[in-house]
């Protein structure tokens, strides 16, 4: 087995399992301990896991700020995002956004661009969307109405995003890690982001500096799935080549 494969298993018992010990993984693996540790040791280097004495044990689950207390944080660096994603997206095209502080900046910038077709469960990205003089046409989908962070969510919301057929799905997310891929703190919210990306031709995944290499609870999109990542700042040249080894687009 090549080590990147072992390190890849290993990765998931420890996530699976919260912990394990770097003997049990020798016998579990038939090889050394230096050969775990050395394991461990690049395994830690990516973030996935943590090392601990003995062993390595599993990153702690990232959990989300409130909506409203993320729209005042790294409003610089989303609006770069928000920038970088306008120059993606073409005149005319049916892109799905949804909630998040990120992409609501985007719908802000993409507002300047002709004919778009916007679809999102956000209240606030659709009175965004919906005030731009560009002929954007836009679309809130029903559901369970959140007041916090002003969407809808649930099955009503899943089953109407069936009914479309998008370009593009922007997507923000909680956290992203290169061997897991996209993932959100709340459940709701990432069953709409994956009914959403189900019904796009391409996937844009926004991640500003703060989310990446951290591990969420839920899964939103494994990186076989997402097509670009964009972020607003420099992620050094480990993070961005195993972000390409993936087959990812970094913007």
């Amino acid at each position: 087995m090549k080590p990147r494969q072992r390190q890849q298993i290993i990765q998931e018992l420890i996530i699976a399992r919260g912990e394990a010990s770097v003997d049990k993984l020798a016998e579990h693996f038939g090889v050394s301990a230096e050969t775990i540790r050395r394991d461990l040791g690049a395994l830690d280097t990516l973030g996935v896991i943590k090392k601990i004495h003995g062993g390595a044990a599993r990153v702690r689950v990232h959990s989300e700020k409130s909506f409203h207390e993320r729209m005042s944080e790294r409003t610089a660096e989303k609006r770069v995002i928000a920038e970088k994603v306008a120059k993606l997206i073409e005149p005319n095209e049916t892109v799905f956004l949804d909630t998040g502080s990120s992409t609501l900046i985007c719908a802000e910038v993409l507002g300047a661009i002709e004919g778009l077709t916007v679809i999102t469960n956000s209240v606030m990205i659709a009175q965004t969307s919906g005030a731009s003089s560009r002929g954007t046409k836009t679309f809130l989908l029903g559901g369970c109405f959140t007041a916090d962070n002003s969407q809808t969510v649930g099955p009503l919301a899943i089953e109407q995003i069936q009914r479309f057929q998008a370009d593009t799905a922007v997507i923000t997310v909680a956290a992203f890690d290169t061997e897991i891929g996209a993932m959100d703190s709340d459940f709701d919210e990432a069953q709409v982001a994956r009914a959403m990306i189900s019904r796009a031709r391409r996937t844009i995944v926004l991640a500003d500096s703060s989310k990446l290499g951290r591990i969420a609870a839920f899964n939103v999109a494994k990186t076989e799935d997402i097509d670009i990542l964009v972020s607003g700042s420099d992620v050094g040249t480990g993070f961005a080549a195993a972000i390409k080894t993936k087959g990812i687009e970094f913007r």
